[in-house]
């Protein structure tokens, strides 16, 4: 994973890339006590979080206040103004945290100032939702000091992808809150257009159920193994599932149905994480798998690329897997609930989710 919101080609980053991995993969084994065995993976993975009945924030309807936060990078101002412009054609009065344009290195402020937005915007009642301005790399650094006690009481949408996927990791586990894997507000209509902003408006303004089609043209659309498989849908950017493991964003994937998407990742790492999902123990114990946009993965000639990694890491578990899902950081990506029922069909080239709200 590189960055949360615009695509960008790999030509001249993959030394940037790889010594990112490295300092990811070293904070997890921090807060794994220095590695990551597969006794304190597992515990984790083991959490009682992951089988509590799974909570509904209310849907959001026109005049709700909603926050958007930084977590992680500082958004793009001008980006940031087309992403507020489509929250409040939908009705909605939108607020800023306080540091979302701050700048302390390469992240949207201090730890400190990140995390008293987030914490600010959850405990408000007054706020119906939270949306991330944008990832990018943070969220790791502020999640285990997440407040999540108000969201018990007062459950909200809570939305964002890739970095934010520490985020959704930890609420789940810690509160059983159902939150939405889909685009960011610092907004690029190159790659979100009007199907992306109208699929995130309805997963958060209506109770329908959400369907997720197969797409053809995607990189992993080839990777499918056949069957019928139905599980809480968990997971998110794979680069995040793989550094929080043994940490306390790590929700129970026992049952569940894995998604997991990436960018700017080469094959080798892709076979590298879903190796150590498998060494853990993870792969072992999921109903079945969903892979969503596998973005800008570049290999060397004469080795595997990112569909034959995938296909020798998972055809062998002998559960359902369905690749080609616009959901992610490639174009016309979607929005689904993570936490909610969810029923994949390969052969149909299907994922059907229940609505993340009521």
């Amino acid at each position: 994973m590189r960055d949360s919101d615009e695509v960008v080609t790999t030509t001249g980053l993959g030394d940037a890339a790889l010594s990112r991995r490295r300092v990811l993969h070293a904070g997890a084994a921090a807060a794994a006590g220095g590695s990551l065995l597969v006794g304190a993976a597992g515990a984790a993975q083991a959490a009682p979080g992951g089988r509590r009945a799974p909570v509904r924030a209310r849907a959001l309807v026109p005049g709700d206040r909603v926050r958007v936060v930084s977590p992680g990078s500082t958004p793009d101002p001008a980006l940031m103004d087309r992403g507020i412009g489509i929250l409040r054609s939908w009705g909605l009065q939108v607020e800023l945290g306080q540091h979302v344009f701050a700048r302390y290195g390469y992240l949207a402020g201090t730890d400190a100032q990140r995390l008293a937005d987030v914490n600010a915007a959850f405990a408000d009642p007054g706020v119906r939702a939270v949306f991330a301005a944008r990832g990018g790399y943070g969220t790791q650094r502020i999640v285990d000091r997440i407040d999540v006690s108000a969201l018990r009481r007062d459950p909200k949408v809570v939305v964002g992808f890739s970095d934010i996927t520490s985020i959704h990791g930890r609420l789940w586990r810690e509160t059983g809150l159902v939150s939405f894997y889909g685009p960011m507000v610092n907004w690029t209509d190159s790659r979100t257009g009007p199907e992306s902003a109208e699929a995130l408006r309805r997963a958060v303004m209506t109770t329908a159920p959400i369907t997720v089609t197969r797409d053809p043209t995607e990189t992993a659309a080839p990777v499918m193994v056949p069957g019928r498989a139905t599980g809480r849908l968990l997971g998110g950017c794979l680069t995040l599932i793989s550094t929080s493991l043994g940490a306390a964003d790590a929700p129970d994937f026992d049952g569940a149905i894995l998604f997991f998407e990436d960018v700017d990742e080469a094959p080798y790492n892709y076979d590298q994480m879903l190796t150590e999902l498998r060494r853990v123990g993870v792969l072992g114990r999921v109903a079945g798998v969903a892979i969503g946009q596998i973005t800008n993965s570049v290999g060397q000639p004469g080795e595997w690329d990112a569909v034959a990694a995938l296909k020798d890491r998972l055809y062998d578990l002998g559960v359902p897997v369905l690749g080609g899902l616009r959901l992610g950081h490639g174009n016309g990506q979607l929005t689904v609930p993570l936490g909610a029922q969810a029923t994949i069909d390969a052969e149909a080239g299907t994922l059907t989710v229940e609505a993340g709200v009521r």
